[in-house]
């Protein structure tokens, strides 16, 4: 039996003894036993009338995770592996959810969605956002293009930054320093700075908050054999005001900046070079509310202006401007019949600029480019909640771009709960599609770019169970069959000209993940989740065929908490471009086991939380992207104050 299965079936065995156990056991009670979840559908639901498996991570688990990056954080959840997360701090990002991309996930902030229209798959980078900002994530993996539109092809990263207090001023500050060090390193240097600083509050019907982050992380080559460190270093600030006009009508605005520049080597030779990436981005929104009986109106609306400029032997510049308003009326009846309808509408612009090589002066006018499309989306959706059990939730959305036309995705989600005198029984079953708008960059780029793109369809199966034994323990179980087609990718037209372009062949993946979470004793707990990724072969680069994650949690008192972390990650197959055969090659990475260790304690009444944590326990040596530097032991000390 080899190790991946082995770490696989003990992950399912320890789940079913510990399901068992728990019919037995007196202990604290599971926080999601009231769970309030909204992301698949708009309305504030019980955890258990949702017809998938979402994850919620809230305010006081995040408080538990201090010291860690929101992509450290998200890479802890069943079906996700965010790749990048582990190497040097300005390493790309790649969201591998479900098999798939980065163009098939989409991020909510506050409920609007936020992209890059500079990025070739039209993404947002997580390392714009502090966690130190966030009050809560929900994760809903599937396709959700019904509710969300392009790109709600694989996951839905639903954040929701920190509310305002309700007293007239409030103030914290968190500070953490750490070490940024590879496994050969023995220093432990302090290389990892990161600060943020809030003050809030509310004065009658006015409300107010303003943040600023800040991190510098050096230390870490970027590519393994390098000799010279590349830094990372990048700020960030938000401000929300709100007024409340009376009690049924509400608004909010606000605006913010994120710039960060990182230096990077040479990824073709693998070699020490200067090359800096940076990247500025300011955002404005507007999110007015109006309730009525049963009922809201809701518009979010954003407007986000985007510059990066890559300076390397290919320099390049990208300026890019969108504009996203969703309207949509919410509408309950009786506690039983959900609606949602909507009208999404975006406008996306990119100018794209080639900098000659050693040109300090920024040339515009050489290889210049510049794009846009529209997009106007009508949608519906509803939820119907019986009183025998069985819950229904259904959509349907018009897609309408200014390039390739029109575009209809659907889907249907029935799930049904049955109350057990030790908790409930739910079975779920969805079927639902999505699509991906083709990017900026892959219809106007001037070399490669291909204006008659048509948009990558999705289709999603699920079917699952989820089990709550009252307040001991939640346990799911979900198996997912995803398709892709008409899928973009970068394709030789032949005498060494490349362009995107839609392949004809079609693309599986499936899998099954396995989620629990356990009271074992008063203070603690054990969460774990495993998932198992069948991806076709074309597809499978860097994902892991088998990943767990697990945390063992205790609450000493109520001062004092702690945890032991642990993440498997399987055998992956990586490429590289051979300079001395100018092919790609493949090569085979090795599967790896991370342990990290976190601790805090809270003094002055409370106020003042002190932690940390030890990343990496035994220094183990692994590769996270063939050629590239990945992160040994760590350690960061740090604290929060709140006043």
């Amino acid at each position: 039996m080899n190790t991946k299965t082995k770490v696989f079936g003990m992950l399912c065995i320890g789940i079913s003894m510990f399901a068992f156990a728990q019919q037995e056991t007196d202990s604290l009670t599971v926080e999601q036993l009231e769970e309030v979840v909204i992301t698949d559908s708009k309305f504030k639901l019980k955890r258990e009338h949702s017809g998938k498996v979402i994850t919620k991570i809230t305010q006081n688990e995040l408080k538990n995770l201090q010291g860690k990056s929101v992509v450290e954080i998200i890479n802890a959840t069943a079906g996700i592996e965010i790749n990048g997360s582990r190497s040097q701090a300005g390493q790309n990002l790649n969201y591998f959810i479900r098999g798939g991309r980065n163009r098939q996930v989409l991020v909510l902030i506050d409920g609007i969605a936020v992209t890059d229209a500079s990025q070739i798959a039209n993404d947002y980078d997580l390392r714009l956002l502090h966690a130190d900002q966030i009050e809560s994530i929900e994760i809903l993996k599937g396709a959700s293009s019904t509710l969300y539109g392009t790109g709600a092809a694989t996951a839905v990263i639903s954040i929701t930054l920190k509310k305002e207090s309700k007293d007239a001023i409030a103030f914290n500050l968190r500070s953490t320093i750490g070490t940024n060090q590879s496994q050969n390193d023995k220093d432990y240097a302090i290389e990892n700075f990161v600060n943020s600083v809030s003050v809030n509050g509310t004065l009658d019907k006015f409300s107010y908050l303003a943040n600023f982050g800040h991190q510098f992380t050096d230390g870490l080559s970027a590519i393994a054999v390098g000799d010279e460190s590349d830094a990372f270093n990048t700020h960030n600030g938000y401000l929300k005001l709100g007024y409340a006009f009376s009690d049924g009508f509400k608004l909010n605005t606000y605006g913010s900046f994120d710039k960060f520049k990182t230096e990077f080597d040479d990824g073709f030779g693998f070699a020490d070079a200067d090359n800096l990436s940076t990247t500025k981005q300011y955002r404005i929104g507007i999110s007015p509310e109006m309730t009525y009986n049963n009922g809201s109106i809701t518009l979010n609306a954003a407007y986000n202006n985007t510059e990066r400029e890559i300076e390397s032997s290919f320099p390049t510049r990208f300026m890019a401007r969108s504009f996203i308003g969703d309207l949509f009326n919410r509408y309950n009846f009786n506690d039983k019949f959900y609606t949602v309808l909507g009208v999404n509408a975006q406008d996306n612009e990119i100018e794209t600029y080639s900098i000659p090589f050693g040109d300090t002066n920024f040339v515009q006018d050489i290889n210049s480019q510049d794009g846009t499309f529209t997009i106007i989306d009508p949608y519906v959706n509803a939820v119907y909640i019986s009183d025998f059990g069985l819950n229904i939730n259904a959509g349907l959305r018009l897609n309408n771009h200014s390039e390739y036309g029109s575009h209809v995705v659907y889907s249907l989600n029935p799930s049904f709960k049955k109350e057990l005198n030790f908790g409930y029984i739910k079975g779920l079953a969805s079927y639902s599609t999505a699509y991906i708008t083709p990017s900026l960059y892959q219809l106007f780029e001037p070399s490669f770019g291909n204006a008659e793109l048509q948009p990558e369809e999705n289709r999603t199966i699920e079917v699952g169970a989820e089990v709550q034994i009252k307040d001991k323990a939640t346990l799911s179980v979900v198996y997912f069959n995803r398709f892709e087609e008409q899928f973009v990718d970068f394709v030789d037209q032949g005498n060494f000209v490349f362009q995107y372009a839609n392949v004809e062949d079609d693309f599986t993946a499936s899998g099954i993940e396995l989620v629990a979470d356990v009271s074992i004793s008063k203070g603690l707990k054990l969460r774990a989740n495993g998932t198992y990724t069948n991806v076709d072969e074309d597809l499978n680069l860097r994902i892991p065929e088998i990943k767990v994650n697990a945390t063992l949690s205790y609450q000493c008192s109520s001062s004092t908490f702690m945890s032991l972390s642990y993440q498997f990650n399987d055998d992956r197959e990586d490429a590289f471009f051979n300079n001395t055969t100018f092919e790609n090659e493949v090569v085979t990475l090795k599967s790896f086991s991370l342990l990290d260790f976190y601790v805090s304690h809270k003094v002055a009444n409370d106020r003042l939380t002190l932690f940390a944590n030890i990343n990496n326990i035994f220094n183990e040596d692994y590769q996270e992207l063939f050629g590239y530097s990945t992160k040994g032991r760590n350690v960061n000390l740090g604290f929060s104050l709140n006043l």
